[in-house]
């Protein structure tokens, strides 16, 4: 059963019902989209339910950037549910997790296979996982690299959807001492997306560790919101 702290404004962190073993991730999460694909749950292209659905590797902190992200929404009066997605805890295994944000309680508890935007904490990924399967048409894909799309060659997803690359493990690295991306790509989530302000996203990170971390965090979150402000008005 899935197990779940519950907060006030419908913030749920726990683990879904539904894993991904590492042995067979792609098989499952091909199988999981074709059970979903049909029911089109989220509601952020009218303004309603935002998903997001967060992918990496273990070690990456993949889970922990999820509960921040709906710690976040919770504290801007919103509700919010985030939960993981996984089979094995080892460093390096496929991860992913999942975050929705509303503005009324949420309900729903399965995995998020039509999200509005994508978190790729891992590059490598991009080429061995179909990460962009169910993304909404016009969605957003903000990917942890210092490479554009093109080098990737990922060049076409930039017709479809709204992108855009965060060299966070560098910004992680500068500012925390060690290349964990989590909290860089979600302050260039906000101000992507605009869904939650970067005041949220300090003071969720704050919630989360203590010290010299969280303030690194918090220094990498703001140096990737401004990278992501000054990319935009370029």
């Amino acid at each position: 059963m899935a197990r779940s702290i519950r907060f006030p404004f419908s913030v749920a962190i726990g683990v879904a019902t539904n894993s991904f073993q590492s042995g067979d991730y792609v098989t499952r999460f091909r199988r999981l989209l074709d059970v979903h694909q049909a029911a089109r749950l989220g509601r952020g292209d009218d303004g309603g339910m935002f998903q997001v659905r967060i992918h990496g590797r273990g070690g990456q902190g993949v889970v922990t950037a999820a509960e921040m992200l709906s710690v976040a929404a919770f504290r801007e009066g919103r509700h919010a549910q985030a939960f993981p997605s996984f089979g094995s805890e080892r460093t390096g295994a496929p991860v992913v997790a999942y975050c929705r944000i509303d503005d009324r309680e949420i309900r729903v508890r399965e995995p998020i296979m039509a999200p509005d935007a994508l978190i790729i904490q891992d590059p490598t990924l991009v080429h061995q996982v179909d990460l962009f399967a169910g993304l909404k048409p016009g969605g957003m894909v903000i990917l942890n690299t210092a490479r554009s799309f093109a080098a990737l060659g990922l060049a076409d997803l930039q017709e479809k959807y709204r992108t855009m690359t965060v060299p966070a493990s560098e910004l992680a690295r500068k500012h925390v001492g060690r290349p964990l991306p989590n909290a860089a790509l979600l302050g260039a989530f906000s101000a992507f997306s605009g869904q939650i302000s970067l005041h949220a996203v300090t003071a969720a990170i704050r919630d989360k560790f203590a010290g010299r971390i969280a303030e690194g965090n918090v220094a990498a979150a703001s140096e990737a919101f401004e990278t992501v402000r000054h990319a935009e008005t370029a």
